[in-house]
């Protein structure tokens, strides 16, 4: 399957959106997963500039079945942010008559981020797949961040969206964070994966790309309190 997995992971502001001071301000990540042999795929958070996206994966000889959002957010969802907007999803669809995949819990919020009505999203149910052509991509529900934020497993490579990044995780003072349900999605959730496990973050927040999630678990700073007290007296506010 090694040969067959099409995995390619984006910078926002280098990649695509060159132009785009939000996007260099904000290094969002983009991520296309897919069946090379099939030669479709799967595109995760495409936001910022979709058409240059899209334009990439063509260049590989790809094409775009779906979207899957890790969370409602403008940076990976498209919408307003800071006053600006971000395109982003209901761009991707003028330009691609593909599913989008969200999260259950979190399909209302996607609707009010992008402007789209709840019908154009097909929800997820925890423990859900997605796929292009064989390759099977598995929905890990994470919520914390966000009440919907999910992470996807493919082939010993998670896509954590803003549920953990290499150093920190994501916030929970903002609309629908909760300390003690992220907790819960780091320690429990995705306290099951192995050390061997390559953690792809949804955003450059350090100045690697990616790291196994052993090496994650013994340098990031929010896995370290030793139970769910000493994590909230740390991170709970």
């Amino acid at each position: 399957m090694a040969d067959k997995l099409y995995f390619r992971q984006l910078l926002a502001g280098r990649d695509f959106a060159r132009d785009d001071a939000l996007a260099h301000q904000m290094v969002n990540f983009a991520y296309l997963i897919g069946d090379r042999e099939a030669g479709v795929a799967i595109g995760v958070d495409l936001a910022y500039a979709p058409g240059e996206i899209l334009d990439l994966l063509d260049q590989d000889g790809m094409r775009l079945v779906g979207a899957v959002a890790t969370h409602y957010h403008a940076d990976h969802v498209g919408g307003d942010l800071f006053g600006m907007q971000i395109a982003g999803v209901a761009e991707l669809l003028e330009i691609a008559d593909v599913p989008v995949y969200v999260q259950r819990d979190e399909a209302r919020f996607v609707s009010l981020s992008t402007g789209l009505g709840l019908d154009t999203f097909v929800a997820l149910e925890p423990g859900a797949t997605v796929s292009a052509g064989e390759v099977a991509i598995q929905c890990i529900h994470t919520p914390g961040h966000t009440p919907g934020s999910q992470c996807f497993l493919v082939e010993g490579r998670l896509v954590a969206g803003d549920t953990l990044f290499l150093q920190g995780c994501g916030r929970t003072d903002l609309p629908g964070g909760d300390p003690e349900v992220l907790y819960d999605s780091l320690f429990n959730t995705l306290g099951h994966l192995s050390d061997d496990t390559i953690l792809y973050p949804g955003h450059l927040y350090s100045p690697e790309a990616s790291a196994t999630m052993g090496e994650t678990r013994r340098s990031n700073y929010v896995l370290q309190p030793r139970g769910p007290r000493e994590w909230l007296a740390l991170f709970g506010g």
